[in-house]
C-alpha cells in the first residue's frame, strides 16, 4: 500500500466515522450528547494522565469511548504490561470501536489487556482498580441520581491516588437552561451542583480547550489515598452555588 493509498482510506475512515457518530447522536442524544467526536486537543488533555505515569504499567479505564477518539490518543501510549477497559454503552459505537482495536498495529501480540464492554459502567463487573480513568459521557444529559451513581462508580473504581478525567462543553448548560422548562432547568441545575461537590473534594486541575467544536472544560479529579465511599461523602454535603 503506498502513502497516498493509506492517507485516503484513514480520510474515509474518518468520514464513516463523524457520520456514525451524527446517526447516533439523533437516534441517542441522551447518551451521546453531542453531534461530533472529539477534537484531537481536547482527547489528548482528557489521555494527559497517563503520560504521567510513564514508563510504568496502568490499569487504564474509557467509559464513553464513542467512535474512539479518545481510544486513539490512549492505544499508543499505553505501557507494555498495561490494561485498556473501553466501556460503552451504545452498540454501534462498541462495534467500532473493536474494530479499532482489532486494527491497531503495536496491539497484534497482546490484544487481550485491550477490551471493550457493550455496556454501561455501572455494569462492569470487576474486581480490578484503574489507576487512569476517563469519562466521555454527556453528564449534562442525565439525571442527578445517575450522575451520582456513575461518580461513585468511578471513585469506587479508581485506586487511591488515581486520576479521573472529564469534559463538559462550554455554554451548553447555559443555552439549554434558557430553553428548557422548569423541572429540566432544575435538573440541569441539580447535576451541576452535584458535580460541583466533587470538583470541590476532589478536583486537581482545570482547563478550557478553546480550539474544540463546541470548546470544552476538562476536569481532573484524583482519588485521596485515604479515601471513603463517596455515599459517605457526597450525599451528605449541601450543593454549591458555581
Amino acid at each position: 500500500m503506498n502513502e497516498n493509498t493509506a492517507h485516503a482510506r484513514v480520510r474515509t475512515r474518518r468520514g464513516t466515522e463523524g457520520w456514525t457518530f451524527l446517526v447516533e447522536s439523533v437516534r441517542n442524544h441522551r447518551t451521546v450528547g453531542s453531534v461530533a467526536p472529539s477534537g484531537k486537543s481536547l482527547a489528548t488533555l482528557l489521555a494527559n494522565p497517563l503520560l504521567e505515569r510513564a514508563p510504568r504499567g496502568a490499569n487504564v479505564l474509557e467509559v464513553g469511548a464513542g467512535t474512539g477518539s479518545v481510544t486513539r490518543v490512549l492505544l499508543p501510549r499505553i505501557p507494555r504490561g498495561s490494561r485498556l477497559d473501553i466501556v460503552e454503552n451504545n452498540a454501534q459505537f462498541a462495534a467500532h470501536l473493536r474494530e479499532l482495536v482489532r486494527g491497531y498495529p503495536h496491539l497484534r501480540e497482546q490484544q487481550e489487556r485491550v477490551r471493550v464492554h457493550n455496556m454501561g459502567v455501572e455494569q462492569l463487573a470487576t474486581d480490578r482498580r484503574y489507576d487512569v480513568i476517563v469519562s466521555g459521557l454527556p453528564f449534562s444529559n442525565f439525571a442527578p441520581r445517575q450522575v451520582d451513581d456513575i461518580m461513585g462508580r468511578y471513585f469506587d473504581l479508581l485506586r487511591p491516588g488515581g486520576t479521573l478525567t472529564y469534559f463538559s462543553y462550554c455554554g451548553s448548560r447555559w443555552v439549554r437552561a434558557l430553553l428548557a422548562s422548569r423541572p429540566e432547568a432544575r435538573r440541569q441545575r441539580d447535576v451541576k451542583n452535584l458535580l460541583n461537590q466533587y470538583h470541590h473534594r476532589y478536583a486537581i486541575g482545570c482547563w478550557t480547550v478553546w480550539g474544540n467544536l463546541p470548546p470544552a472544560t476538562v476536569w481532573q479529579l484524583r482519588r485521596p489515598l485515604d479515601a471513603v465511599h463517596h455515599s459517605d461523602v457526597v450525599t451528605a454535603q449541601p450543593p454549591m452555588a458555581s
